[in-house]
């Protein structure tokens, strides 16, 4: 079944107890084939040329930055060089665009966690609550980046699902291995379930969001949710997620080079985070994790990203495990594309998409279930 989409998205639709809609955007290799990764500057200049016009201009600003390969640096520099984020603000500053919409509120806090202090923000939409509430992981590769760098992709959430969206830090590798980062998103989590009313949300009505490394928490806090008997999410949202393990898919090896994530800077990230033989983790390597029992579930995958095969590869594991999944790769976009809202027309539609999603998961929700 094809899913029209301005006539830029595939979709295929599964139905069957779950509901898998499959998109592919990317160009194949022939079978038997061996994709032969080009050189670092033939490689950008391949990103830009599959870009649209909106995204290329992103990563021209960025290019303009400056930025160094993260993989060659500590981890201390690498959170030093700029971000997809400060490459939207220059776009915007040089086209003259405005912020969109803003929320009511959005207040920062801590709260305690095992290794200390957890910073969340929470941000709170127009109107009046009780307001559903969405748990959102930022991305990073469990290293670098934080509560600002994402700020725009959790704002769209909470005008978009109408909900509050309490955003959460976590330790960081290499200063703080495995599993440092999900112990703290499982603890924001928890202190969401046990504080919901208290900051004027439903907490029949929670989901977990996040995007890359924070994606693949968010789906491990639902794991970890559903193995201790606490209250479940009743959706989960992830965008672009690490999701295995195995650097040499599709997407791996067609965007071996590419802008703003390529495959040494996911070696570099897990080897940062990740102690000897972490990666088979079910935590880290989620497509052989067991996945029933999960609640519905929102992937949002880019065509220009070495994580879109994992991501596909996960829908699917979830579509076996009888879990509702909604699956859908925008064309001509990058990984990080999701907050780039204000500048770039598929990030708008993907919050809108999620928010769609966020929302008819959020009316079903039974209270006390």
């Amino acid at each position: 079944m094809i899913e029209p989409h301005s006539g830029r998205i595939r979709a295929a639709l599964l139905a069957t107890a779950a509901v898998l809609v499959l998109a592919s955007c990317a160009r194949q290799p022939p079978a038997g084939s061996t994709v032969v990764p080009e050189p670092p500057a033939e490689a950008a200049a391949a990103t830009m040329e599959r870009a649209d016009a909106d995204m290329a201009a992103v990563l021209d600003a960025l290019a303009s930055l400056g930025g160094k390969p993260i993989e060659t640096l500590s981890a201390t520099e690498a959170r030093a060089q700029p971000t997809p984020a400060d490459a939207v603000k220059l776009v915007m500053s040089r086209q003259g665009i405005q912020p969109p919409e803003q929320v009511a509120s959005a207040t920062d806090r801590t709260i305690n966690g095992e290794g200390g202090e957890i910073p969340i923000r929470i941000y709170t939409p127009e109107g009046q609550g009780p307001f559903p509430v969405i748990v959102y992981y930022h991305g990073g590769g469990w290293v670098i980046a934080d509560l600002d760098t994402y700020d725009a992709s959790a704002r769209a959430l909470a005008r978009e699902a109408g909900a509050i969206v309490v955003a959460s830090h976590y330790r960081q590798g290499p200063e703080h291995k495995f599993p440092a980062a999900h112990d703290d998103a499982f603890r924001a989590y928890q202190w969401t379930v046990a504080n919901a009313m208290a900051l004027g949300g439903d907490p029949d009505k929670i989901a977990v969001a996040g995007e890359s490394a924070g994606g693949n928490m968010a789906t491990a806090v639902s794991l970890r949710a559903r193995d201790t008997g606490i209250t479940q999410p009743v959706h989960e949202l992830l965008i672009y997620p690490v999701a295995g393990s195995d650097m040499n898919t599709a997407s791996y090896q067609e965007n071996a080079d590419a802008k703003p994530l390529n495959k040494p800077m996911m070696a570099w990230f897990m080897q940062q985070y990740l102690n000897p033989g972490d990666a088979q983790d079910p935590r880290i390597n989620l497509v052989e994790a067991d996945l029933g029992g999960l609640p519905p579930t929102t992937i949002i995958g880019a065509q220009i990203d070495p994580l879109r095969s994992e991501g596909q590869a996960l829908a699917e594991r979830l579509e076996a495990a009888g879990v509702p999944v909604a699956y859908r790769v925008y064309d001509g976009v990058t990984h990080e594309f999701f907050g780039m809202g204000a500048v770039v027309d598929d990030a708008r539609d993907a919050q809108e998409f999620a928010g769609a999603r966020l929302k008819a998961s959020f009316a079903d929700a039974a209270p006390g279930g």
